[in-house]
């Protein structure tokens, strides 16, 4: 019989002979399924599957303290009841002596989209009963717009939640500019989990509607086919100039709506007298662009001429002043005068996830507490090596003046942050501070390849729980499909053992195991729902839709002193005077152009480092689905013919990628999709770095490209969506990978510890 499973990519069906899944089908109710379904049941069982716990040798030689042998040395199997041991003794230690605000409780959240295993919540949880710990703040995904929106628009999530249905632009759109496009292979994820995908079928819908849609990015298929898209291809970065010089025309055709900026929105004057000040005309910004002076001028009168719909992708704020565009793309939408209509105004994340535009419940689900944490410390997400490296430093953020904590033990439990981070020879650096990391992991990722004790934890597959995606509205019913891999366990029940060895155990538990956790959480939520039993058995239970109707920010334009946004003024801040009291060059009180840094002569070739087709970040890379999309096990580099052909290069050639960090090899697929001069390499190889050089990554990450720099002072976002490279033939023989095979283990007998911590 088969049994259904959701994950972050899709839902699917599957037969299990208990041990592993012998068929995995689709949801049939998914429009469009997702290949990556494919990958759970081939990486299940992979080599790189955890089998037991792990303590790396030099430190069960040696004790806790740093070490640059993190990431070089074997490591030693023990037994659960040993490695518990050694570990509540060491967590016992640090707490000891230095506190909460010595750990830093790592977790990207992405583990599981089922509810009660969130490892994210289940780690946070832990640590709270142990005394806290340091957070962190935001998301790489979309970390700028967290720290940016509240000032000028209102909360990130609540705008992204809050996105105009696509039923809405459907009926009433008639022009889309989407900047950063609309990627279908985006739309295929959400982090909740999603059932039914819909992305190709919405575009096709819109297209058949007449809506026109206007993609403006490097990649031609950032927008699928099925949309008809226009495609404008302006050079990475440049996307701000673009816009300043659509307002430029918009303020100088006095095509504007000003009744909507008096009324609804604070400091456009300032912004427009800027605008003019420095003659961000289009002429100007086809110099900087790319893009025809002549398009940019009619780009501007057909967006004044309709209902018009500015869209701005998550990747744009993923750069060196990823501030910049985000907030045209509001102050375009606001001279418009179309924020509150139906079909207009202005969209964050279509095409970025699941759920934008999507309904979704009315109801949230039940969720894990994870009690109170008195530590007050913290980092913005992407500043974990400057933490690790600098502790004691004072550094800006959002206002504040902080100082990175002196972190003595990492903890991490789900994501992976040589997936997610730049500059990974400096990431790899950082680890090799801290005294003690301990990793939960299916996998030996690279991130379980640098820490101290790796713990193995069970995949979605192997363990009871629930979920919801974001864009859905039913709540799924997830039983375990086989057994753990070897010796695997939930984070749940790993955290229970240490914190009964802390004394903890009811503090955490509260007397119930995972199973029990699952009733109750369940039994104190359901409202009309059938009873636990019945609803675990039955696989779905239909919850309440949200409107279908849904527009954005309608309330605040039927009634801006009634429904006032959450600003500083209550109004849509054009310029904001709480930003510019902060007195950041890197991110003035409105939007600007700031240049860029020089183009070095060196690096010709602008590097796109996107998310992947084959993948969710860097999830089950060694699934099959994910193999077979590489060529000789190197990661695929997108090249235009003429690029490519320039360089001596051919399609299938093996080639080395040099950018301002480092180094990577990379499998060269050839392109007409791309703008001339661009390249596009996805994010989400395993790291695999050269034993003698670790900014040199054997197996294709780009990210060891990247400086390891923030889009701005206010936001200290991410900034590694593009970078400038070279690309030159490798020469010689392509070097083995050490990723797809367990790393190196010792005999447990040759590495008792010197002495009891």
């Amino acid at each position: 019989m088969s049994r259904p499973h959701l994950t972050h990519w899709g839902a699917f069906q599957a037969k299990s002979d208990g041990i592993r899944l012998s068929e995995v089908q689709p949801f049939p109710e998914d429009p469009e399924p997702n290949e990556l379904i494919h990958n759970v049941a081939s990486a299940q069982h992979h080599p790189t599957r955890v089998d037991r716990p792990y303590v790396r040798a030099g430190w069960l030689h040696n004790g806790p303290g740093p070490s640059k042998d993190r990431g070089h040395e074997p490591f030693v199997p023990l037994e659960w009841d040993r490695a518990e041991e050694l570990l509540g003794a060491e967590l016992r230690r640090v707490y000891g002596q230095y506190g909460g605000k010595a750990v830093f409780g790592g977790s990207y959240g992405w583990g599981s989209a089922g509810r009660f295993h969130h490892a994210q919540s289940q780690v946070h949880r832990f640590l709270n009963t142990l005394g806290g710990y340091v957070r962190s703040f935001g998301t790489y995904s979309y970390g700028t717009s967290e720290a940016l929106l509240p000032h000028i628009l209102g909360d990130a999530w609540a705008i992204i939640r809050g996105s105009t249905a696509w039923e809405q632009v459907e009926r009433h759109t008639d022009l889309i500019v989407a900047f950063g496009g609309i990627s279908a292979k985006n739309a295929m994820m959400s982090s909740g989990g999603v059932a039914r995908h819909r992305i190709r079928g919405r575009l096709s819908q819109l297209r058949a509607s007449g809506t026109r849609i206007v993609s403006v990015s490097p990649i031609a298929d950032d927008t699928p086919t099925e949309a008809g898209a226009e495609w404008l291809a302006p050079r990475p970065g440049t996307d701000a100039a673009l816009m300043l010089a659509l307002a430029h025309v918009l303020i100088t055709e006095e095509l504007t709506d000003r009744a909507f900026l008096d009324r609804y929105t604070v400091g456009f004057d300032k912004f427009a007298a800027d605008v003019l000040a420095h003659g961000r005309t289009p002429e100007w910004a086809a110099e900087v662009t790319g893009v025809p002076a002549e398009r940019i001028h009619r780009l501007a009168r057909e967006m004044a001429a309709g209902r018009t719909m500015i869209s701005v992708s998550w990747s744009l704020q993923r750069a060196r002043f990823g501030e910049q565009p985000l907030w045209l793309g509001v102050v375009l939408a606001a001279m418009l005068g179309q924020i509150g209509l139906p079909g207009g105004g202005f969209g964050h994340g279509y095409g970025s996830s699941a759920y934008p535009g999507e309904g979704g419940s009315s109801i949230s689900l039940p969720a894990l507490p994870q009690g109170h944490n008195p530590v007050r410390e913290f980092i913005p997400v992407a500043r974990i090596s400057d933490m690790l490296l600098n502790p004691g430093a004072p550094y800006d953020f959002n206002g504040q003046r902080l100082s990175y904590p002196d972190i003595r033990l990492v903890y991490w439990c789900g994501g992976n942050p040589f997936h997610h981070h730049q500059d990974l020879a400096r990431l790899r650096e950082a680890f090799t501070r801290p005294e003690t990391v301990v990793v939960h992991d299916p996998f030996w990722t690279a991130t379980a390849r640098h820490a101290d004790f790796v713990l193995p934890s069970t995949m979605t597959v192997e363990r009871d729980d629930f979920g919801m995606g974001n864009a859905d509205a039913e709540l799924w019913a997830m039983p375990a499909l086989t057994a753990p891999h070897a010796q695997a366990r939930d984070d749940y029940a790993i955290f229970a053992a240490l914190a009964a060895r802390f004394g903890v155990e009811r503090e955490f538990t509260e007397g119930r195991d995972a199973r029990a956790w699952l009733e109750h959480l369940y039994s104190s939520w359901r409202r009309d729902l059938p009873d636990f039993e019945t609803f675990f058995a039955t696989g779905v239970a239909e919850l309440p839709m949200r409107p279908q109707d849904q527009v954005l920010l309608a309330d605040f334009r039927a009634d801006p002193e009634a429904a006032p946004l959450p600003t500083p003024s209550g109004r849509i801040e054009i310029h904001s005077s709480t930003i510019e009291s902060f007195g950041y060059e890197d991110c003035p009180g409105h939007p600007v152009w700031l240049e860029p840094d020089p183009e070095p002569a060196d690096r010709p070739l602008y590097l796109l480092a996107n998310q992947p087709k084959s993948r969710l970040h860097s999830q089950h890379d060694v699934g099959a689905h994910s193999r077979a999309t590489k060529h000789r096990d190197r990661e695929p580099l997108r090249m235009h013919p003429a690029d490519a052909a320039g360089r001596g290069l051919t399609d299938g050639d093996i080639a080395l990628v040099r950018g301002e960090r480092g180094s990577c090899l990379a499998a060269v697929r050839l392109s007409d999709a791309l703008r001339l001069g661009v390249v596009q390499l996805s994010t989400g190889a395993w790291y695999d770095p050269d034993p003698q050089n670790p900014a040199f990554c054997r197996h294709g990450n780009p990210n060891v490209l990247f400086a390891d720099v923030p889009t701005s002072t206010l936001a200290q976002g991410c900034a590694g969506a593009h970078t400038r490279v070279e690309i030159t033939r490798h020469e010689g023989a392509v070097p083995p990978l050490s990723v797809l095979t367990p790393p190196a283990s010792s005999d447990a007998k040759e590495a008792e510890p010197a002495s009891e911590l």
